[in-house]
C-alpha cells in the first residue's frame, strides 16, 4: 500500500509542475515511507498505527499538489479541460484515502476498536467505511464507536457532499468540448 501511496504522491507533484526541489523532497519522503513499510513487513519493528500514520502523511501531501496543478491547468487553458476534471476527481479519491488512514491510526493509537460492531479496522474495512462515508452512502454495516470517530465521519461526509455538489459539478459543467477542426478550404481544380 505504501508504494501505491508514494507513487500517487510523486505523480501528483509531477502533474502539478512543482519545482524540482519539492519533487525531490516528495521522492525522498516516499522512498523513506516505503522503506519503513518494508522494515515493518520484514521485522515487525514498526507498529501498524505508525505505518498508517506515515501513509496518511503521504496522502495528505497529495491534495495540495493536485489543487495547484488544477489551478495551473485552468489558467493555462483558459477554461476547463479533461485534465482539470481528472484532477478534482483525484483530489476526491485522496481525501477518502486520507480519512481511511486516519481511522486506522485512531484504531491503533486509541486503545479501543474503531468500529462499534467489533469489526477489525483492516485497511480494506477502513477504506470501505471511508468511501461510503465520503460518498454519503452510509450502508450502516460499519459505524464509528467513539466520539472522535463520529466527528471525523461527519466531517468526511460534509466535505464529500459539499465537494461533489460544488467543486466537481462546477468543473464538469464548464468542461469545454474540443473545437471541431475547420474544414479545409475548397481547392480550385
Amino acid at each position: 500500500m505504501s508504494s501505491l501511496v508514494g507513487g500517487s504522491l510523486l505523480l501528483a507533484f509531477w502533474a502539478a509542475g512543482v519545482r524540482k526541489r519539492w519533487l525531490l523532497g516528495a521522492l525522498v519522503l516516499a522512498v523513506t515511507v516505503v522503506a519503513l513499510s518494508l522494515v515493518r513487513a520484514i521485522t515487525g519493528g514498526i507498529g501498524d498505527g505508525a505505518s498508517r500514520t506515515m501513509n496518511g502523511v503521504l496522502v495528505a501531501l497529495g491534495p495540495p499538489a493536485i489543487a495547484v496543478g488544477v489551478v495551473r491547468n485552468l489558467r493555462a487553458a483558459g477554461g476547463v479541460r479533461i485534465e482539470a476534471v481528472m484532477g478534482v476527481l483525484s483530489f476526491y479519491m485522496l481525501l477518502g484515502m486520507l480519512f481511511a488512514f486516519a481511522f486506522g491510526a485512531i484504531d491503533n493509537f486509541g486503545g479501543h476498536p474503531f468500529f462499534a460492531s467489533g469489526a477489525s479496522a483492516t485497511v480494506s474495512n477502513c477504506l470501505y467505511f471511508s468511501f461510503t462515508t465520503l460518498a454519503t452512502v452510509g450502508y450502516g454495516d460499519l459505524t464509528a464507536r467513539t466520539n472522535l470517530g463520529h466527528t471525523l465521519s461527519i466531517l468526511e461526509a460534509l466535505i464529500g457532499q459539499i465537494y461533489l455538489v460544488t467543486v466537481v459539478s462546477l468543473i464538469v459543467s464548464n468542461l469545454r468540448r474540443p473545437a471541431a477542426p475547420e474544414p479545409a478550404p475548397p481547392t480550385a481544380d
